[in-house]
């Protein structure tokens, strides 16, 4: 069955039973069902299809739906490659694909319509069986079981033939997101007949990503040979040798190689490690992780990993909300991801070799959406990788040719997606949850950034303290999202006690007021001379100064100063009336049908929750006199927003992201601004939640009775004493005790919950 894996009667109820990897994104694949460890950097997973990113420059838009290599409506599985990213909306990787085959050997994928053109293979859901760890499909056109499982460096595949003749073929030119060109070059080298090594080099997202790799075999190698889809037009005095069948030193521009050898057993086994570094490293990383154990073993411990991770949280609840919990978990525990080698060796932004020391290198930085919540959850859960992730970043800052904190980073490359400096909340937060030192070194990486002419409008955002919209067409929420990026700045640096960096930054925190238009209320943005845009639309999601959202959204965007941002907004009464409508009232289709992030299911009213900017409004009645508003939205958005189905999570997951909100709102609370110590309150999804934190502490959270009907918070307690006040504090819930909800079925209008959580125009 497509499920997770069944409970057994009467055993001990394990986590990963709930984890359901095959949970995507309205039916576009965003996330991979297939095997990995976490934060593992080998994600080995079908892929589905090869549709092209683009033809002849044009962009095919239907490439979007196999951001994560896997489309659950395909009715083929074209092979099983190593690299993916989980619940992006823009994509790369497919690294090294690997495809198992019977009968005459073919050198390319066919055509989902025609798969006996090719090596791909039909197959059917039914036989489709996936876990944290391990992924097995049948392919029915060759009648053979293919098996995945994982550590974080290697992938390990088991297949079951229908006879003892054994073959696959070893595709370097496949991609996600492919073109032509995209693959720059691959080499191969049979080492001896158990043992290949390789490279690819691709120049996609990642402008220029090596992919080093070793694979053993179980078997020895009969017989080989390659082609190559895009023949080189001079091929020197190789041309000499019969270098397409049984040389054994390959090397293409797309070159797709096969290999046969007689199986014992029907079963062969491939291990396939990966590095960034070198094939030294990569057959290093092999031998450290997979070598010497069978399938059974390695699947066994990567299941222990994945389980020892998850049961950190323990949770009462139905099974579809315990499903639901514990793939958001898992989610969050994907990327970002391990990137170097076992003795601590990566290449770094500068293209370089480095080893990290002190700490462990990691990559996949989705921080326009991982700021929010993931790095937070990550800050809280697992304060180690959380700094570890810090770490890195000023890493790549320190290597960037453009003294840049990384923005949207994946294989030792900038990626340049999306907009803002959001590497410097991460650092904030780490140095207030995660024990990052708030050193000079962190301070000047944050400073770098922030002043670089390299970022979009700093120059002037600078001057102006807005970015005119006459030079950006993103104007408005680049100001709004540079404003809060600079509050993290300040606060990291006033802690740090450089006066003078605080006061500069914190001026700056202040920038959001320039793009509120008096006369609407509302965000907008501002050319170059100080006017307003004319015949502005606060509903439209393209084309007026905001990146991927409207200004009904945006407008609220302002974390670091709620109760600023009210009075930007005209007071509280209509602040209230905004986020009402906001929620309330149906976003018209023409706002949004031309945006490819946003669809109809991401939508509650107006209000846009599978694009992330806008996952902190639903607690903005907090700073409120209706705080009982949040209680009822936060259980509808997750109603709706999150369902145990194969297209459940209405949304892009990004990594992470959407995951993150969920468990950190099932819980009952969510770190509304990033970089403060607090966790501002809203309303427990299930009775029972049980955290348990590295530090060995535990917090229980009791919620008794909740459920749809009874939503409403009457009261809150802390280890026995009431809360007067609206937030929680990193300490107090990492000290661990009892947190008490007293649910009800009617709004409390006159909550004890008085004092207000962060504002920078309070302090």
């Amino acid at each position: 069955m497509l499920s997770a894996t069944a409970l057994l009667a009467g055993a001990q109820e394990r986590k990963s039973d709930y984890v359901n990897p095959i949970i995507g994104t309205n039916g576009m694949g965003h996330t991979f069902p297939g095997a990995c460890a976490p934060f593992g950097i080998v994600q080995l997973s079908p892929d589905t299809d090869t549709i092209p990113q683009n033809v002849d420059g044009r962009y095919q838009p239907d490439v979007y739906a196999y951001c994560a290599g896997y489309q659950y409506h395909d009715p083929t599985i074209v092979g099983f490659s190593h690299t993916h990213l989980s619940g992006t909306g823009h994509s790369d990787l497919g690294d090294v694909l690997i495809m198992p085959i019977t009968g005459p050997i073919r050198t390319n994928p066919g055509t989902a319509d025609h798969p006996e053109t090719g090596y791909r293979s039909r197959y059917s859901h039914e036989s489709e069986h996936c876990s944290p760890g391990y992924y097995e499909v049948e392919l029915k056109d060759y009648g053979i079981k293919a098996q995945l499982t994982a550590t974080q460096r290697v992938g390990v595949h088991q297949y079951t033939f229908p006879s003892n003749e054994g073959q696959f073929v070893l595709d370097l030119g496949h991609g996600i997101y492919n073109y032509e060109g995209k693959t720059v070059w691959t080499y191969l080298r049979v080492v001896n007949d158990t043992l290949l090594t390789g490279y690819r080099i691709t120049n996609g997202w990642a402008r220029q990503n090596y992919t080093y790799f070793a694979i053993s075999l179980s078997a020895p190698i009969a017989r080989y040979g390659y082609s190559d889809r895009q023949r080189m037009k001079y091929s020197g005095f190789w041309r000499k040798n019969d270098i397409h069948h049984n040389f054994p030193d390959m090397a293409g521009r797309e070159m797709v190689a096969y290999f046969q050898m007689p199986l014992t057993d029907r079963r062969l086994t491939l291990r396939v490690a990966l590095s960034g570094v070198s094939m030294s490293g990569a057959i290093a990383n092999l031998e450290a992780e997979a070598a010497g154990r069978s399938f059974d073993e390695v699947r066994r411990q990567t299941a222990e990993a994945w389980e020892h991770e998850l049961e950190m949280i323990d949770i009462e609840g139905t099974r579809d909300q315990k499903v639901l919990f514990y793939t958001s978990l898992y989610h969050t525990m994907i990327n970002p991801s391990v990137y170097m080698d076992v003795d601590g060796q990566y290449r770094g932004n500068d293209m370089e070799i480095h080893r990290a020391d002190g700490f462990t290198n990691y990559t996949v930085f989705s921080l326009w959406d991982t700021y929010r919540a993931e790095h937070p959850l990550l800050n809280l859960l697992k304060p180690k990788q959380g700094r570890d992730m810090a770490e890195s970043m000023v890493a790549i800052q320190e290597q960037s040719p453009l003294g840049l904190l990384p923005m949207w980073f994946l294989m030792a490359n900038e990626g340049w997606c999306m907009s803002g400096y959001h590497a410097v909340p991460v650092l904030a937060d780490a140095a207030t949850k995660a024990g990052l030192p708030r050193s000079q070194r962190i301070l000047s990486a944050m400073d770098a950034t922030a002043t670089s002419p390299w970022v979009e409008g700093m120059n002037d955002y600078i001057e102006m303290g807005y970015v005119p919209y006459d030079r950006c067409g993103t104007s408005a929420s680049n100001t709004l999202e540079y404003a809060f990026d600079d509050w993290t700045i300040y606060y990291t640096a006033l802690k740090a006690g450089n006066a003078e960096m605080a006061a500069r930054y914190r001026q700056r925190a202040l920038n959001y007021r320039n793009v509120f238009n008096p006369a609407l209320g509302l965000a907008c943005p501002k050319y170059k001379n100080g006017t307003w845009k004319k015949d502005f639309s606060p509903l439209q999601t393209y084309g007026e100064g905001f990146i991927e959202g409207n200004s009904a959204n945006y407008s609220f965007h302002v974390p670091h100063d709620v109760q600023g941002m009210i009075a930007c907004f005209g007071g509280e009464k209509i602040f209230v009336r905004r986020l009402d409508s906001l929620f309330a009232v149906p976003l018209d289709k023409k706002y949004y049908e031309d945006n490819e992030d946003i669809e109809e299911e991401c939508l509650m009213g107006g209000y846009v929750h599978g694009n992330e900017p806008s996952h902190h409004v639903p607690y903005l009645y907090a700073w409120t006199s209706q705080l009982w508003k949040s209680q009822y939205w936060l259980r509808e958005i997750m109603n709706r927003m999150y369902v145990n189905d194969m297209d459940g999570l209405h949304g892009n997951d990004d990594c992470g992201q959407m995951s993150a909100w969920y468990i950190f709102s099932a819980m009952g609370f969510y770190p509304v601004c990033p970089g403060t110590d607090q966790y501002v309150i809203g309303a427990p999804y299930v009775p029972h939640c049980k955290v348990t934190f590295d530090n060995g502490r535990v917090l229980e959270i009791r919620a008794n009775g909740v459920s749809d009907t009874k939503r409403y918070v009457k009261n809150v307690k802390l280890n026995g004493k009431t809360l007067t006040r609206r937030y929680l504090t990193h300490s107090e819930l990492t000290a661990g005790g009892l947190l008490e909800f007293e649910m009800a079925t009617k709004p409390n209008r006159n909550s004890q919950q008085r004092e207000l959580p962060y504002s920078l125009s309070a302090e």
